[in-house]
């Protein structure tokens, strides 16, 4: 650890869909956050942990800002504020393969009203235009600033994908951190529990091809996880049970799919990720349960830990 050691907390903001899971785990270095191209896949506020010489960054990966619909929507984008004003760093998130739109706009003058606290520009997706794109789009985030009255404390352009300034971010946040000591013990890359990383993993695999109606009123609660009695010690097993809510019968019927294929997917999926998690094989056992417009019902809601 040097003399000028620095730790603390760091979001990534931004519109739905804008790499924030994908950057958070480009920056751990291992999957900590699920990703999908389904706008709304981040839920839960999930803690990923970088260790510098220099630093540990705490990483906050938020759901994306919207325009809420039902009272889940507006819980998270409560949590989206409560966050970023708890944080010591912020970093908006802004797709290269999208102009700068009403969306982010209307974070940035959110995030406007932090007082004295530093703002990151983070230009995501690179990989995905050509230079001259990457060029427009630092000077539309440049544009952005003046027209919000606000002072970056850097721009960093980046791909999650190919790894590109990546690097260069994780430097420039823990720049931006006050100085302290080590708030998690070296080896540690991850604060969330187990219980809701393993959901997560079941609902990111759940999330893979469905519907445009299902990604919304698809919720993961796991009930168990229990390492097997009287297994050899060359031969481990953790029961892992978890149950799955939809909306409706007719939801649940799409999740489970023809004489149970479709869940059979999802089982398959999720269990290979979750063994890779947990480091040892897994006995998966998904119940699809409804509970009928969860997302608007305080009650479930609550039970469903939002």
């Amino acid at each position: 650890m040097t003399d000028d050691f620095r730790s603390g907390f760091a979001c990534l903001v931004g519109r739905p869909n804008a790499g924030k899971s994908t950057l958070t785990n480009a920056m751990v270095g291992r999957k900590v956050a699920i990703t999908s191209d389904r706008p709304q896949t981040t839920r839960r506020v999930l803690r990923g942990i970088v260790n510098r010489p220099e630093g540990q960054l705490i990483l906050v990966d938020t759901p994306g800002l919207h325009r809420p619909r039902t009272l889940l929507g507006e819980r998270l984008n409560d949590q989206v504020r409560e966050t970023w004003a708890s944080v010591d760093v912020v970093g908006l998130c802004i797709p290269a393969d999208q102009a700068v739109g009403p969306g982010d706009r209307f974070i940035g003058a959110e995030l406007a009203g932090l007082r004295r606290k530093p703002l990151v520009a983070v230009v995501t997706k690179t990989d995905s235009v050509d230079r001259a794109t990457v060029a427009e789009r630092l000077a539309e985030v440049g544009a952005l600033a003046g027209e919000l009255g606000i002072q970056w404390a850097s721009v960093v352009p980046v791909s999650a994908r190919t790894g590109s300034q990546v690097e260069v971010l994780v430097e420039q946040l823990i720049g931006q951190l006050p100085e302290g000591p080590v708030l998690f013990p070296e080896g540690v890359d991850e604060a969330a529990t187990t219980e809701i990383a393993v959901a997560e993993l079941i609902r990111e695999a759940a999330l893979e091809g469905v519907q445009d109606e299902l990604p919304h009123s698809i919720a993961v609660v796991v009930d168990e996880i229990e390492e097997r009695e009287d297994r050899p010690v060359d031969r481990p097993l953790t029961d892992v049970r978890a149950s799955l809510f939809v909306e409706r019968e007719t939801q649940k019927a799409i999740v489970i799919g023809k004489a149970g294929s479709r869940l059979k997917q999802v089982g398959t999926k999720a269990r290979k990720e979750i063994e890779a998690m947990l480091g040892t094989p897994v006995f998966l056992d998904i119940r699809v349960k409804v509970a009928k417009d969860w997302q608007k019902d305080p009650k479930q809601l609550r039970r469903l830990g939002f």
